[in-house]
């Protein structure tokens, strides 16, 4: 029976002498969830799912739920499974623990997902960095299939017919974009297409496809293993479950954690089983949430916030992907804004116009008011090209760009200081 600050994701780590040996993990746990599965029938399935209220863990933090049930409800005989392993943001880390500590509950989530679609192929995309874990993970993929679990008729199942293939990227972020990532898996130029349709429906060969990120997959298992409601109770009614999160930046306790959603925020800073507090002896000034796309919030606003979903959307917050950069009061917030302005404009694919001229004039305003040269009509103008990029974007990576600068805007408008009134801006007449 599972127990609130029970570790759920990490149970196995630093209990296993191999990551990759299917016999060991057996040992905790291990294809319990799958074989459970397989005593269901496909709506139990689902509704376990369902009440589990599991969010997806790659950042949009959509229902798994609904999106499995949207899947199986596609019309197509062919259908696939894909899992994004594409981590390539500053400040995020967890996949590559999970990846290489516990590579066998990634693969036995993608499995149970392969039995309920009845897919016949898998793809695990993973980010091109990771040629280690790669190896790993190929190497659990092997052992895996050895065992039974994976090729044909898995565990005696006449017909249960499945296999995972990795992936390697190339290093372009902006294949961690779903649908740019199943491109790439084709062969083209990893650029996001056009929705809709959903990727549900039109997916991978234009095949409805499943894609879900390594946090997600290695969730199900334990779904299936302890049950929706269980899984539920260890999170919050609008998130079940537990989160990884990954602290840095001018905390003391830099590292990978699995929090109970709900816990306070204040505890996962302060507290000495997490953060610790600040590493530099100086207040805490603010904290980046969700990764580099994610909004800004003033640790002293947050004493009396609970890190959860609706608690963190109700403070114009995000979880997204578990990210959280703690920085003190010796950072100037657009020094900050500057670095990941600079990451957006290098890894926009240059599909659209909005994102890839944007994202350079961004970057190239925030740097003139880091050098104290701004003037007085460059913060409209600043305003106005973060309203741009959003609203006119074709992909998620554009249209979250401004999520730190305008939420910094408001935090810390002094911190936007101009120089001189030399200019004379027109907002009616803004342009790129």
């Amino acid at each position: 029976m599972l127990k609130r600050n029970q570790p759920m994701l990490l149970e196995r780590m630093g209990k296993m002498q191999s990551a990759t040996d299917v016999a060991e993990y057996c040992k905790y746990d291990g294809f319990d969830g799958l074989k459970r599965a397989i005593s269901l029938s496909d709506e139990e399935i689902l509704n376990e799912l369902d009440v589990a209220h599991l969010r997806g863990r790659g950042g949009a933090a959509y229902p798994l739920g609904k999106k499995w049930r949207h899947l199986y409800h596609a019309k197509g005989t062919t259908k696939y499974i894909v899992c994004n392993a594409d981590e390539g943001e500053p400040g995020t880390f967890k996949d590559k623990v999970l990846l290489s500590e516990d590579p066998l509950s990634v693969i036995e989530g993608m499995i149970i997902a392969g039995y309920l679609f009845s897919a016949k192929a898998g793809y695990i995309y993973m980010r091109g960095e990771y040629r280690r874990i790669q190896k790993t993970f190929q190497e659990a993929l092997d052992n895996a299939r050895q065992a039974g679990f994976l090729g044909e008729n898995i565990l005696g199942i006449e017909g249960f017919n499945y296999d995972i293939t990795i992936i390697s990227g190339a290093g372009a972020y902006i294949c961690g974009e779903n649908s740019a990532l199943l491109n790439s898996i084709e062969g083209k130029t990893g650029q996001p297409r056009v929705k809709p349709p959903h990727l549900a429906d039109v997916g991978l060969y234009l095949q409805p496809t499943l894609v879900n990120n390594v946090e997600s997959f290695a969730s199900v298992p334990i779904i299936l293993r302890e049950g929706g409601q269980a899984f539920l109770e260890m999170g919050t009614a609008d998130g079940g479950g537990t989160k990884l999160i990954c602290l840095s930046g001018h905390i003391k306790n830099r590292g990978l954690y699995e929090v109970n959603l709900g816990t306070p925020l204040e505890e996962i800073i302060y507290g000495e089983q997490y953060g610790g507090g600040s590493a530099t002896g100086r207040a805490l000034k603010f904290i980046h949430f969700g990764g580099q796309s994610g909004p800004i919030g003033a640790v002293a606003t947050l004493r009396d916030c609970l890190y959860s979903y609706e608690d963190l959307w109700a403070h114009d917050l995000s979880v997204g992907s578990g990210a959280i950069v703690v920085m003190d009061d010796s950072v100037n917030v657009v020094d900050y804004l500057v670095h990941v302005a600079a990451f957006f404009a290098h890894e926009s694919c240059g599909k659209c116009t909005p994102c890839r001229l944007g994202t350079t004039r961004i970057l190239e305003l925030l740097s003139k008011f880091n050098r104290n040269e701004a003037t007085a009509s460059d913060l409209p103008r600043l305003e106005k090209m973060l309203t741009h990029v959003t609203r006119l974007s074709a992909c998620g990576l554009g249209q979250s760009v401004a999520n730190p600068m305008k939420s910094a805007l408001a935090l810390f408008p002094e911190e936007f200081e101009t120089t001189a009134e030399t200019e004379i801006y027109a907002t009616s007449k803004g342009g790129w």
